[in-house]
């Protein structure tokens, strides 16, 4: 009975550092997606300098652990030049945007390989077609191709969903509370590991819900294939 009203106890702020876990994942993976359209259109772009560009910041992000990443991001840049000194009054947000620019730019190196198959996956005579009825190269891509692609975007895109919510757990280095940081500070209070298993629970839970989301997306539009 003690054992249950500990782990009932660890409830609240395990929820709290929840928050943390799924509003980084949310908005990174959001910013990612739209900056890996510039990418993957970019690596594809037969201007060799825009080509090149690009897929060096893919190869260099896919390339690189994403915790050094964000320890470049939150301890090394402010060291190369004050500008990049994050100061926004509250300690929270000073932890909490250098992790979400981290996650961001990791997630849009992934996003842009996925997007970049999902476009070269489209059949080209599609895109022959839409030329051939006038319409421009970026047109063709804004109204026939990407539209498609969308559709095919679903399952990888969810994949990669999952990858940065478990990921997030990386933001405990920098002593933002999400899930993974409150476990470990209920434990060293306490001196209970037993706090592992609600903490693994509530992942388990978070991730089985939006692995469903993806699931009724791919399941809706696959419909149109």
């Amino acid at each position: 009975m003690e054992t249950l009203q500990k782990i009932v106890s660890w409830i609240p702020p395990l929820l709290a550092g929840s928050r943390v876990t799924i509003g980084l994942t949310v908005l990174s993976v959001s910013a990612g997606v739209i900056l890996s359209l510039f990418l993957a259109l970019g690596k594809m772009s037969k201007y060799t300098v825009l080509n090149k560009i690009c897929s060096a910041y893919i190869f260099f992000f896919r390339g690189t652990p994403l915790l050094m990443q964000l320890y470049f991001i939150y301890y090394a840049l402010p060291m190369v030049s004050p500008v990049f000194i994050i100061k926004t009054g509250d300690q929270f947000f000073d932890r909490f945007i250098p992790a979400f620019i981290a996650f961001a730019l990791n997630s849009a190196a992934y996003c842009a390989e996925i997007i970049r198959a999902a476009i070269q996956s489209i059949d080209k005579g599609q895109a022959e077609a839409s030329r051939a009825l006038g319409l421009s190269y970026p047109q063709t891509m804004r109204l026939v191709v990407v539209p498609q692609a969308i559709r095919r975007l679903i399952p990888p895109v969810g994949n990669e969903f999952i990858m940065v919510l478990k990921d997030a757990s990386l933001v405990s280095m920098i002593a933002l509370i999400d899930i993974t940081k409150a476990t470990r500070n209920i434990e060293s209070s306490t001196r209970s590991a037993l706090v592992y298993i609600p903490a693994m629970i509530l992942y388990l839970i978070i991730t089985a819900v939006f692995s469903l989301i993806f699931h009724k997306l791919e399941k809706k539009y696959s419909v149109y294939e």
